[in-house]
């Protein structure tokens, strides 16, 4: 069921057929038996041409023996859908099902394609957010204490210096969401739209703290990235529902994950024209000059309701499948399952994997419990991921963070 089988047979006898060719045929008048198996490895019995240098000289006509386990001509191998998966993994089995029976024209809960939904929240349900903190926590902490070319005022630095208290232990004051989001939308004010995404960019190069082999580029959860391709190729239209800012999800997935960068909804700020000054943009008419400029007014913080409203607004229609990992995706998660006229799922990511993460087994009996009692799957990233980073990725238990967040000059 987890894996897409190759047609091995098939490209078995293509090989075949295409090494006789190179053989002496028979008269037209004759059929020419097809190789067996049990010649698959000889050379044809039929004498070559006078003119055609031995097989031996000529290693393209050796055949080649295929099996499921060997890999495919010309470097192609078969391709396991969720390779980063355990064997056993509930969660994914029951997903599996699910998408094998709403997508059969004959099943009564066959949905549409224009209706197969999916939304996934971002920070820990699709990319990490334990090294030792959000990736925009952490770029907003490095602008403010120390970008070199950034001067913060006193309210900033008190955000920032309690973003990096909080982030080895990952404990914030309730309400820092939203000081965190407002504080953003005053630290990157002024930026073109490009200038933040080439911002983006210079983070998501650096190696991502407490591992060794991985940007934060590159952080992704490889399991549910495998999620995502698979819903894609089975018609499943999927949207990246984030409390992040919406230009720094677009940026991260470019080119890593394959979302349509207009599926993002996230935290936005107010864009402005770069020449209209003080003017309402009511009363200003974009220039061909002007440039998208982000302003410091934060327009919403996409996190609990906020998500389910956005869903409606930017897409207009219920999803049918919903992934998230935290309390702040209860509501779009109740939304997707909650009087639907298709059969819909909502999935928990359990962050209880302390020695290829840091996460926290001792909360996971309590976190299950908690999602199942509301209706939600839970995915355990110790017992059903066969890896989360990738194999060449290892935790080391250790953090640059005081010291890279250590002050800013300025």
């Amino acid at each position: 069921m987890k894996t897409r089988i190759a047609l091995i047979l098939a490209i078995l006898m293509l090989v075949l057929c295409a090494a006789g060719c190179k053989a002496k045929t028979a008269p037209a008048a004759e059929a020419t038996p097809a190789p067996t198996e049990a010649s698959a490895t000889e050379a044809p019995a039929t004498e070559a041409p006078a003119t055609e240098a031995p097989a031996e000289e000529h290693p393209d006509t050796e055949l080649l023996e295929i099996s499921a386990e060997d890999p495919l001509p010309d470097g192609e191998v078969e391709e396991e859908v969720f390779a980063s998966w355990n064997d056993v993994a509930p969660a994914l089995d029951l997903l599996i099902e699910y998408v094998e029976t709403v997508t059969d024209e004959s099943s009564p809960d066959f949905i549409p394609v224009d209706r197969r939904i999916a939304v996934f929240d971002m920070d820990g349900t699709i990319y990490g957010e334990l090294f030792p903190t959000y990736l925009e926590y952490y770029m907003l902490a490095w602008r403010i204490l120390a970008d070199p070319t950034f001067t913060p005022d006193e309210e900033l630095k008190a955000v920032a210096e309690e973003i990096r208290a909080g982030g080895p232990t990952h404990t914030y004051a309730g309400d820092m969401a939203l000081r965190h989001a407002n504080a953003a939308a005053k630290a990157y004010a002024g930026m073109t739209v490009t200038e933040f995404q080439n911002y983006v960019t210079q983070f998501l190069v650096r190696d991502a703290d407490g591992f060794e082999g991985m940007t934060y580029g590159q952080a992704f959860y490889r399991p549910i990235v495998e999620v995502i391709d698979y819903l894609t190729e089975n018609s499943f239209t999927v949207y990246v529902v984030s409390g992040s800012d919406r230009y720094i999800c677009r940026e991260l997935f470019e080119g890593m994950v394959d979302v349509p960068s207009d599926h993002f909804i996230g935290m936005d700020v107010a864009l402005e024209a770069s020449g209209q000054g003080d003017k309402d943009s009511l009363d200003y008419t974009f220039q061909p000059g002007d440039e998208l400029v982000r302003t410091d007014r934060l327009q919403v913080k996409n996190l609990k309701t906020n998500k389910v409203t956005a869903i409606m607004r930017e897409i207009g229609k219920q999803p049918v499948l919903s992934f998230g990992n935290s309390s702040g995706d209860s509501a779009m998660h109740l939304y997707t399952i909650s009087n639907n006229p298709y059969k819909s799922l909502a999935f928990m990511l359990i962050a209880d994997d302390d020695v290829r993460d840091y996460g926290h087994p001792e909360k996971g009996d309590e976190l299950r419990a908690k999602w199942e009692a509301l209706g939600f799957h839970v995915i355990s990233m110790r017992d059903d991921f066969k890896t989360i980073y990738g194999e060449n990725v290892r935790k080391t238990g250790t953090f640059r963070w005081t010291e890279e967040l250590g002050g800013n000059a300025n």
